[in-house]
């Protein structure tokens, strides 16, 4: 598989990464149902407030979830940020990954690697995290 996304999407999330760090700043990419085509970007709420772990808060993706099905729209993405680490999921984020048909964006907005970016996407379907490809359109 790969991930079609555009600079504007990878820009709005290294922005709200940097905006929220030192927590891991979280979100969706909303997309017609069906299509796997990635348009809309919605930031999240870090409920957590951590810099180790996110969580969605259970509101607003009570809300999410409404709004999806009222837009007939799907999670196309889920991304958050890795404030320490490499843009790998962690065990916490393997045993959360729940929606098997979404794209795991990762980003690393560690010291080491600034002002370098890192940006990877996966699957993780059943325990089993697949990296793959990343298509950047404009």
């Amino acid at each position: 598989m790969t991930l079609k996304i555009s600079q504007a999407h990878i820009d709005a999330i290294f922005e709200q990464s940097r905006l929220e760090y030192p927590d891991e700043a979280c979100g969706v990419i909303l997309g017609s149902l069906g299509k796997d085509h990635a348009f809309r970007l919605k930031p999240m709420i870090n409920a957590a407030h951590s810099p180790t772990f996110y969580e969605f808060d259970p509101k607003d993706l009570l809300s999410l979830y409404r709004e999806i099905d009222d837009n007939d729209e799907e999670i196309v993405v889920i991304y958050h940020s890795h404030t320490e680490t490499e843009a790998y999921p962690s065990r916490t984020d393997i045993a959360y990954a729940g929606e098997p048909g979404a794209h795991y964006v990762l980003v690393s907005t560690r010291e080491e690697i600034a002002p370098a970016t890192e940006f990877r996407s996966y699957r993780i379907i059943d325990g089993v995290v697949t990296e793959e490809e990343v298509s950047i359109s404009e």
